[in-house]
């Protein structure tokens, strides 16, 4: 495999011809090699001055600007990736779209997009940013696409705080499916592979969400909530009623007592011990992963009564682990009506690339790490800490293993920090003060204080059966 200093600055320049400028290209391979490196803290400055030790000051200004000002094309430079790595990722066995978002914590009101909400990585409400992002997918690796910032209503209506971090004039509230169709279907233009779509609850209980991705020609397994309505098997809308002669001729389909549609959990809990199988569908860390699942068509029964066409039949997927006093899970795919178990909890179970990857780009690659306010900068950050994910999936995937990535970034000769460089923040970088001798200075009084406590085609594979698009 070519040395992977050499690879990295091919990738480099293949990124860079985005930027707009070519004095933008130290910027790019600075700050992705920044990223790469085996840090605790991958902002700025400690990146800066790792990168370039002998002028970090220097190059903490050029970064800094590079990542919160410059004025280059987010999207342009995530499609310049996605055309890098998706060939390595194999999708001709099966390709998949993750729709998922990601929470920071943050403190104050004043870095872009923070609010009191539902963060995942605490597992509670508090204090976060939350960006939404479209993940491309194969059974052999994946990466995020798009990344958006989630911006809630209390920013979109705040101009003193937008003006402030530099939210673009045209941004408006958009929910997070929404955010989340837009990336899909810019994907779509751009001509990237289409796949099945997967998300979680928080989308899939969106009927409009679903049905843009129908729209868009695209297959779904995705995620619904216990209380979600559905016909259960057997059972369907009521005709419009018959017309009278007068008025206007009624269309709507009608429900009416003992003719209903049923929560998924109610129907859940119906079905005989003869529906439910257990199902293995990949192997964890430690042992395979299996559960029990069962599967029954079913129609979508959201506001069907307002309508004048029954919905389509769909895969109602349900997982009851044995161990459980009630089903853990529940999903709904347009997935082929001959598709088997297997392939339903396969292709459903997909889902989980995403969680890797957020872990990775979290941990390894600085993805929370931005310490700027601003629009701008989040989002280049994110870009660049994606970039740099980008390149190391790629070589790990055409190495064919998990060796010759990151590792051997990490394990290049780390440059040290001079001594005599002062940090931000240190006492060596404050203004120098005449008559103060800080060894004469008293030590305040502490004081101390208590505090209150794809259409679809079947492909079989050595081991494992899914539905893909083509």
């Amino acid at each position: 495999m070519m040395d992977i200093a050499k690879e990295f600055a091919r990738y480099v320049a293949y990124l860079s011809q985005e930027l707009g400028h070519a004095d933008r290209h130290a910027g790019l391979s600075g700050y992705c090699t920044g990223l790469m490196l085996p840090l605790p803290r991958k902002s700025v400055e400690p990146m800066a001055a790792r990168v370039d030790p002998l002028h970090a000051s220097a190059r903490h200004q050029a970064l800094h600007h590079f990542v919160a000002k410059s004025e280059w094309s987010d999207a342009r430079v995530m499609t310049r990736i996605c055309d890098w790595v998706a060939p390595a990722l194999g999708l001709d066995s099966g390709c998949y779209w993750i729709i998922d978002d990601t929470g920071f914590p943050k403190k104050g009101r004043h870095s872009v997009g923070v609010a009191h909400q539902y963060c995942g990585q605490l597992g509670k409400q508090d204090n976060c940013q939350v960006a939404v992002s479209l993940s491309l997918a194969s059974a052999q690796g994946s990466m995020p696409i798009a990344y958006q910032l989630y911006l809630p209503k209390n920013w979109t209506a705040d101009p003193v705080r937008r003006k402030a971090a530099g939210v673009p004039q045209e941004m408006v509230f958009v929910s997070k499916p929404d955010i989340a169709l837009g990336q899909m279907r810019q994907a779509v233009a751009a001509g990237v592979r289409m796949g099945v779509v997967l998300a979680d609850a928080g989308y899939g209980d969106e009927t409009a969400f679903r049905d843009g991705i129908t729209e868009l020609g695209m297959l779904y397994a995705v995620g619904i909530r216990p209380a979600t309505t559905v016909w259960a098997p057997g059972t369907e809308p009521l005709p419009p009623k018959a017309w009278s002669g007068r008025g206007a001729k009624p269309t709507r389909l009608r429900r009416e007592p003992g003719n209903e549609p049923v929560a998924v959990k109610a129907l859940a809990m119906t079905l005989d011990v003869q529906a439910w199988s257990k199902v293995t569908w990949r192997e964890g860390s430690n042992s395979e992963l299996s559960s029990r699942f069962a599967a029954v068509r079913v129609r979508p029964a959201h506001r069907d009564n307002w309508g004048t066409q029954m919905r389509a039949h769909e895969w109602l997927l349900i997982e009851w682990p044995e161990a459980e006093s009630e089903p853990a899970k529940y999903f709904l795919s347009t997935a082929p009506h001959d598709a088997t178990l297997e392939q339903l909890v396969f292709v459903t179970k997909m889902r989980w690339r995403i969680e890797r990857d957020y872990q990775d780009l979290k941990q390894e690659f600085g993805l929370g790490h931005y310490e700027g306010r601003g629009w701008r900068g989040f989002h280049h950050h994110a870009t660049l800490s994606i970039a740099a994910y980008g390149f190391l999936m790629a070589q790990r995937l055409k190495a064919g293993s998990d060796a010759g990535g990151k590792e051997n970034f990490d394990h290049r000769q780390v440059p040290s920090v001079p001594q005599d460089y002062p940090p931000r923040g240190s006492p060596a970088r404050a203004a120098p003060r005449s008559g103060l001798n800080n060894d004469l200075t008293p030590t305040p009084e502490r004081r101390t204080r208590q505090r209150s406590g794809t259409l679809p085609s079947l492909q079989l594979g050595k081991s494992k059966i899914n539905f893909v698009t083509q």
